[in-house]
């Protein structure tokens, strides 16, 4: 009960008039409708680096995106931005994301961060693999920087990959570097958030590539999809 009082007391953060303007123009731009048409949608795929797997507790240290328009990827339209830290995270977890203690504690205000990847994704639905886990990050960290929390629709191609690559009867791979390997997808800089990336919108283009055959026409027709496998329990 503290907790949610607390939450529910807690002061709006602080933002300059530059960055409430800039929060004012994200929200100000119209929603992408269910009927749009997959073929020529624009897509926005993220990955996170965080201090820890735990997504209540630790904390978002960097976000990397790439956009994926009509089922292709603009050269050179990727979006990375590491967030300050208060302070490095540990060791070990330094070792996986390979970004240094002194890089975190010099990254960008997190509110500024936030805002330019708000700015960058528009209204566009995004997705990641196993997206629970980076939706969950990146919303806490919006509503504590930024006292909002960003509408955009969320697909998971964690459970979208097993509905339209996997075959009847088949076991299907479970982790993003399964089903890269399984559709010939290199990454040699895994755990950088932008890497990481760019190697879910490939396979997501190899997911898009099967839809039209499931009956998939439109963002509404993907997000059932999604929506049915994730009530089967699969690909989770």
């Amino acid at each position: 009960m503290l907790d949610r009082l607390s939450r529910l007391f807690r002061r709006r953060p602080a933002l300059s008039a530059e960055q409430q303007r800039a929060l004012a123009a994200c929200r100000a731009v119209p929603a992408v409708p269910a009927s749009t048409p997959l073929s020529g949608l624009r897509w926005v795929v993220v990955d996170v680096e965080t201090t820890g797997l735990d997504p209540f507790t630790d904390r978002l240290i960097s976000i990397g995106a790439v956009e994926l328009v009509g089922g292709k990827i603009p050269l050179n339209s990727g979006f990375e931005v590491v967030l300050r830290q208060p302070q490095s995270s540990a060791r070990d977890n330094i070792l996986v994301h390979g970004i240094c203690g002194s890089t975190q504690r010099s990254g960008v205000e997190p509110a500024s961060a936030l805002l330019d990847f708000l700015g960058y994704a528009g209204q566009a639905p995004l997705l990641a693999f196993h997206a629970d886990f980076d939706r969950t990050m990146i919303e806490r960290a919006t509503r504590e920087a930024l006292g909002m929390v960003p509408g955009n629709l969320w697909l998971d191609l964690a459970l979208l990959a097993p509905a339209l690559l996997g075959g009847p009867g088949e076991v299907s791979p479970q982790g993003l570097d399964e089903w890269t390997a399984l559709a010939g997808i290199g990454n040699p800089f895994r755990h950088n958030a932008l890497a990481d990336a760019l190697a879910t919108a490939q396979l997501l283009q190899v997911v898009l590539a099967r839809a039209g055959t499931a009956g998939a026409r439109t963002l509404g027709d993907l997000a059932k999809i999604g929506k049915d496998q994730r009530w089967l329990g699969r690909g989770a």
